[in-house]
């Protein structure tokens, strides 16, 4: 008696590819979906903003103190004048390039140690993962602030900064992947067959160990904006550059006085970590096998 094949669904079900599988389970976490929409439209208003609001931020524009809505401000107007509205859609730009930038830098040197780490194993890791533990034990905002009271507030050493204190729980990731993936099967079929092991490191395992790296990747977003105004905050910041964290940092002495020039960015931060947190949750589970089945 033959064998009956599967049903036409099952079928559809199995030819699936794993993109259109992750993006499933993706779409079935609902705030993951609204939070997309969200960090989408912020993007869209740090890109296009300046050119539909073409306000000079640093112009001073009106009376100092104007309150949201007075005299056509939809915002109000901070310390000095300025137009408010203006400098968080101008803000918006460079906290976002900040983020992205210094989640790129932590990635760079989390991945590049934890892929030696866990390849080469030895003397080797032992070395690495001390430096890890050495920069994982340093309280990361009073180490970045050194970092940038001693080399100067510029844009690219704040984001220079952020990204030297925040590679730790990269590295730590994905070493664990590489320990994991290294004695897998097709990877020694991959060793025995003579290819190098650098190949063998960034072509064939560190592809398979992209999911919780990429999980990782998008919450250190969120973190380093939070750095930034952190820093921004205690007055380490670039004052010729707008961002959410030098519009809290510039106003912070006005706090009880005139609260939205502080509360309206601090929002706009809140939204927007808040967003990029349940993107990176989502993209757990979709990128985690483990939850696929919930």
């Amino acid at each position: 008696m033959s064998q009956q094949p599967p049903p036409i669904e099952e079928q559809i079900e199995q030819a699936r590819s794993p993109l259109s599988e992750a993006w499933e389970m993706f779409r079935r976490n609902h705030a993951a979906v609204a939070a997309l929409v969200v960090l989408g439209l912020i993007v869209i208003g740090a890109i296009i903003g300046p050119f539909l609001y073409p306000t000079d931020p640093f112009e001073m524009v009106w009376a100092p103190f104007s309150p949201p809505g007075a005299e056509g401000f939809l915002l109000g107007t901070d310390y000095l004048g300025r137009d408010l509205m203006a400098m968080i859609i101008n803000g918006a730009r460079v906290s976002l390039i900040i983020g992205l930038a210094a989640a790129v830098v932590s990635i760079f040197i989390g991945v590049t140690i934890g892929a030696l780490a866990g390849f080469y194993r030895g003397i080797l890791e032992e070395i690495l993962m001390r430096i890890t533990e050495f920069f994982q034990v340093l309280p990361t905002l009073l180490f970045s602030m050194v970092i940038v009271a001693l080399f100067g507030a510029s844009l690219p050493m704040i984001t220079l900064a952020i990204g030297i204190v925040s590679w730790t729980a990269v590295a730590r990731i994905t070493r664990a992947e590489f320990l994991r993936i290294r004695e897998l099967e097709y990877v020694m079929a991959s060793r025995a067959s003579g290819v190098q092991n650098m190949k063998l490191m960034f072509r064939v395992i560190l592809p398979n160990a992209l999911p919780p790296i990429i999980v990782q990747s998008a919450l250190m977003v969120g973190s380093a904006i939070l750095f930034e105004a952190g820093l921004s905050f205690l007055g380490l910041t670039d004052p010729n550059v707008v961002s959410w964290g030098q519009i809290i940092g510039s106003n912070r002495q006005y706090i009880l006085d005139a609260s939205y020039t502080v509360t309206i960015p601090g929002l706009a931060i809140f939204v927007t970590v808040l967003a990029i947190s349940l993107v990176g949750d989502g993209l757990n589970d979709a990128l985690n096998p483990k939850l696929r089945s919930r």
